[in-house]
């Protein structure tokens, strides 16, 4: 028996460790890859992936793409006869695949524990506020006393400050990229992935590209509760795209202590970065509440972290914008330290070892099964020709 195909026991005990996941409750009927619009012969979601848990198949399960082709409308556990809810298992089979390509074993140990999701981002942000006292004392020179009574304006600190923030993003997409690749080499060993040329992954660059930024297969689930879904996830990606953009880009432009008039682009932009993310956030609060559409049905600790950090953001980023517009210098500097110690947490933690992350592995998932079925394709028409 090859090490690929190797049973664990353990394996169902580890992956419910990451969430809900009720394979046991699964009798192999097929009812849930029948009913999914989105499923296809090479990708039997998501009975089979279900089926390499249940026999402890660890090997075939982390080369799996399945998981992340799923796209959470909860036809497959309305259908369920058990009530088995596969929809949940395939949610909680994403964080364990999370934690699989993570070498650096941290996502495993957020998915599992709200201790540690907490502390990771409490450690962040303490960790920048130390930095800020550092600054503020050694480099300024500015006595504590003088934090809770010294109005000042915040261009003193914007030059390092850009520096800072592109170093914040670059460390956590840095370790992403390593995680990507090892999600890459964990997937391609499968029989259908293996020496396929690199003119195939050039030809479907552009639908990973796609599916980055539209995620436009989320309105092939047939539910209208899907389609308006895909408009809100739109509308997330593109203020959170937004937001790192100009943030690592146009740092020193967006951030001055210059108030603008109220038409000028710097304001705008704010102001639609900030409308999308409580958007978004809010909507994702309202159906988790609510939880009267299957997606929402189920909510583990970290399902409810991302948007909260999100709604922070806008909330603290407002903050700050309100106490600038006031003239209250040394409120504007609380507020803006406030801000970015969620901006820093979130983009450490959640980024590389969080649910941000998804936002990579799904596009990346379903780059990779279309190469693998444009070159399956192109190897039959050969066939075809031969015969």
């Amino acid at each position: 028996m090859t090490t690929l195909n190797r049973t664990e026991p353990g394996l169902l005990s580890e992956i419910r460790r990451c969430g809900t996941f009720d394979a046991a409750g699964c009798f192999n009927c097929g009812s849930c890859t029948v009913v999914c619009d989105l499923t296809f012969p090479t990708a039997p979601f998501p009975r089979r992936t279900m089926q390499y848990a249940l026999l402890g198949l660890k090997g075939k399960l982390r080369e799996s793409l399945e998981p992340w082709l799923c796209h959470d409308c909860g036809d497959c556990s309305t259908t369920c006869p058990r009530g088995a809810e596969p929809r949940e298992s395939m949610m909680t089979l994403r964080r364990w695949l999370s934690a699989q390509y993570d070498w650096t074993g941290l996502s495993a140990k957020i998915y599992r524990s709200k201790a540690w999701e907490i502390g990771a981002l409490a450690f962040a942000a303490a960790l920048f506020l130390a930095l800020v006292v550092y600054y503020h004392v050694w480099e300024v020179g500015l006595p504590l006393t003088d934090f809770a009574q010294t109005p000042m304006g915040l261009e003193h600190m914007f030059g390092i400050i850009t520096t800072f923030t592109r170093v914040v993003f670059l460390l956590p997409l840095i370790l992403l990229l390593t995680f990507a690749l090892r999600m890459y080499f964990f997937t391609r060993k499968t029989a259908d992935a293996r020496k396929i040329p690199f003119r195939f992954y050039l030809s479907q660059a552009k639908y990973f590209v796609s599916q980055l930024f539209l995620q436009r297969r989320m309105e092939e689930c047939p539910q209208e509760i899907n389609k308006k879904r895909w408009t809100m996830h739109f509308i997330l990606i593109a203020s959170i795209f937004l937001m790192v953009f100009i943030k690592f880009f146009f740092l020193s432009w967006f951030q001055t202590d210059t108030v603008h008039p109220f038409y000028h682009p710097q304001r705008w932009l704010g102001y639609l970065a900030a409308a999308g993310l409580l958007y978004a956030s809010g909507g994702i609060f309202w159906g988790r509440i609510r939880k009267k559409e299957e997606m929402y049905k189920f909510s583990e600790f970290s399902d409810w972290t991302f948007p909260t950090l999100l709604l922070l953001t806008a909330l603290t980023g407002l903050g700050v914008h309100i106490t600038r517009l006031s003239g209250l210098e040394l409120a504007a500097h609380y507020a803006y330290a406030a801000h970015l110690m969620v901006v820093v947490a979130m983009v450490l933690v959640e980024l590389p070892f969080g649910r941000w992350s998804h936002m990579i592995y799904r596009p990346l998932a379903l780059f990779f099964q279309a190469v693998r079925d444009e070159a399956l394709k192109a190897e039959k028409t050969v066939e075809e020709k031969a015969a």
